[in-house]
């Protein structure tokens, strides 16, 4: 029997592959979950439902904007309706931008807190009715090392994460007493597509990052994958408001 059997698990973000989403939402439904994969690309979403179909999960996906508070409420009403529970949600779904403070408009700033904040707050809130009809459950949120550490570049990036960050242990301790867990992820440098389109040079960035992480290399996004399963299982029962750096070691510099 699977680590996750019997559960419903919501992640958004799943249409990029390589991605974490997508890695994550496959590996929860290997452990047995049944799965909603959401994403704004629909088609991409829906190509992360059908390979866990193929390999003989069930998967319902769905279009979604985060930072809509309808898309949040139908996509809600859908898991319900099709699966009558929740109990997993991966807030995923997140946009990056490198930028120096000087060169960020006040667009650009607003609308990283959108997608990466805004739209976790949005899950969280639109979710918590459904997990605590099931009396448990668990919430993992995507943070970042740039949501503790001071990275050149990232001011709009680190400023929606490190509030993903502090929010996570909030929303930790008001629902405790629900049974609810909620914890975050902090992911280092992890080779996605996203981190792929933000290397202008991609095996030039890559080579130059690999040289500041003390494990000496880059993760991939089952090393992400493999984390969600851990806090989203009862494995981790115990543990909530945690921050987890999946990064190989640069937090600890």
């Amino acid at each position: 029997m699977g680590r996750l059997q019997g559960k419903v698990a919501l992640v958004t973000g799943t249409a990029s592959n390589p991605g974490l989403g997508h890695a994550t939402a496959r590996r929860l439904a290997a452990e047995g979950a049944k799965l909603v994969t959401t994403d704004m690309d629909e088609a991409g979403a829906a190509l992360c439902a059908a390979a866990i179909i193929e390999a003989g999960g069930e998967a319902l996906s769905l279009r979604q904007d985060v930072v809509s508070a309808d898309d949040w409420a139908r996509v809600i009403g859908e898991t319900e309706s099709r699966f009558g529970r929740l109990d997993i949600l991966v807030n995923n779904a997140g946009i990056h931008l490198t930028k120096s403070i000087d060169d960020t408009t006040p667009q650009e700033f607003q609308r990283q807190l959108d997608v990466n904040l805004v739209g976790t707050f949005l899950g969280v809130k639109t979710a918590l009715p459904l997990m605590r009809a099931s009396g448990a459950g668990s919430i993992v949120n995507l943070s970042s090392v740039a949501g503790t550490l001071g990275i050149q570049g990232l001011s709009a990036y680190a400023a929606a994460k490190g509030g993903v960050r502090t929010m996570t242990k909030t929303i930790a301790v008001e629902n405790a007493c629900h049974g609810i867990r909620c914890n975050s992820i902090h992911p280092g440098m992890i080779w996605t597509n996203m981190m792929m389109q933000a290397a202008s040079s991609a095996e030039a960035v890559k080579d130059a990052l690999m040289a500041a992480i003390p494990l000496g290399r880059m993760g991939e996004p089952d090393d992400i994958a493999n984390a969600v399963l851990f806090l989203a299982s009862d494995e981790s029962r115990y543990i909530t408001g945690i921050e987890l750096y999946v990064d190989g070691g640069m937090w600890a510099q």
